[in-house]
C-alpha cells in the first residue's frame, strides 16, 4: 500500500512489447505510468546518506497525489509501490504497454566521480551526443546484467556496448516529438527555480524507453553525489518541489496537446 501524503497548497503554489511502436501518440493523456527508479536489490545511487530507490519512489506518490487531485480524469499507475520492490526494466515497460498508457515518465537521482556536478536533466529516447550522456544510459540500463536470460529477453542488447547503443536509438521514434515536448516542458520548470541547475533536454539509450509504446522520458532529478542537492532532494520540501515542477510539466503538457 503506498502512503497517503498530503502537500499544502500553500507549498505548491498551484490551484485548483513491441519495439517498433505502431499507433500514433493520442491527442488525449487520460492514463499515464509513473516509474520510480530501482527497488529492492538494486539501490540506484547513493549519497551520502541516501539511496535513489527511496527518494525516487517518494517523489514518484507526490507526483501521482497532484496529478490525482487536479486530474480525476486521469488514471494513474505505478510500475512499483514499496522501496523493497524490485521491477525488471522489461517488466516496467510492459506495465505501460498493456495499460495503454498515454504517458511514461521514469524518476531518477544521478551520479558523478565529481561531487561538484549538480543539476536536473530530463531524457528522450535516442543516440547519445555525449561519453557522458552514455555512461548515464550504461549505468540505468547495467542492472539488466542481474537478470536471467537477459540477452533473449532484450533481443541481445548489451548493456556495455557501445554498438548496442547505436542500433537503439532509432527506437521510440514516433513519439519523438511528443516526448521532446514533455521533456522541454519539464526542463523549463525546474530551471525557473533559482535553487536548482537544469543541465537540459538529452538524448540517450534507455532501454526503458525503448520498450514503451508511448510518449516516454527519464529524469534525473538531481545528483545524489552532490552534498547539497543530496540535502534538497532528502527534506520534505525539496521533494515536494520536484513534484511539483514535474505537475506543473505534466498540466502543460496535456494542454497542450488537448488544446491542439
Amino acid at each position: 500500500m503506498k502512503k497517503l501524503l498530503i502537500i499544502p497548497l500553500a507549498i505548491i503554489g498551484i490551484t485548483c512489447s513491441a519495439f517498433q511502436p505502431l499507433d500514433p501518440p493520442s491527442n488525449y493523456v487520460k492514463k499515464i505510468v509513473i516509474d520510480a527508479g530501482h527497488g529492492g536489490f538494486d539501490p540506484g545511487c547513493l549519497g551520502a546518506h541516501s539511496r535513489e530507490k527511496e527518494v525516487t519512489l517518494d517523489i514518484a506518490f507526490r507526483l501521482g497525489e497532484l496529478i490525482s487531485r487536479f486530474h480525476q480524469d486521469v488514471e494513474i499507475i505505478y510500475t512499483r509501490t514499496k522501496n523493497e520492490q524490485f521491477v525488471k526494466l522489461i517488466d516496467r515497460a510492459r506495465i505501460a504497454n498493456r495499460a495503454s498508457a498515454d504517458l511514461f515518465i521514469s524518476i531518477h537521482c544521478n551520479a558523478y566521480h565529481k561531487s561538484s556536478i549538480k543539476g536536473t536533466e530530463t531524457y528522450t529516447m535516442g543516440l547519445s551526443s555525449s561519453e557522458d550522456n552514455l555512461a548515464v544510459a550504461m549505468r540505468e540500463n547495467s542492472i539488466i546484467l542481474e537478470e536471467e536470460n537477459y540477452l533473449e529477453s532484450y533481443d541481445g542488447f548489451d548493456p556495455k556496448s557501445p554498438v548496442s547503443y547505436i542500433l537503439l536509438a532509432n527506437l521510440q521514434h514516433a513519439y519523438q516529438e511528443n516526448s521532446l515536448m514533455f521533456a522541454t516542458l519539464i526542463e523549463d520548470q525546474f530551471g525557473q527555480r533559482k535553487e536548482r541547475t537544469s543541465r537540459g533536454v538529452k538524448q540517450a539509450g534507455f532501454l526503458v524507453l525503448a520498450k514503451t509504446t508511448m510518449p516516454s522520458v527519464l529524469i534525473e532529478v538531481g545528483f545524489l553525489t552532490n552534498q547539497e542537492e543530496e540535502e534538497f532532494l532528502n527534506t520534505e520540501l525539496g521533494k515536494t518541489k520536484v513534484a511539483v515542477d514535474l505537475y506543473k510539466a505534466f498540466r502543460n503538457y496535456k494542454h497542450a496537446l488537448e488544446a491542439g
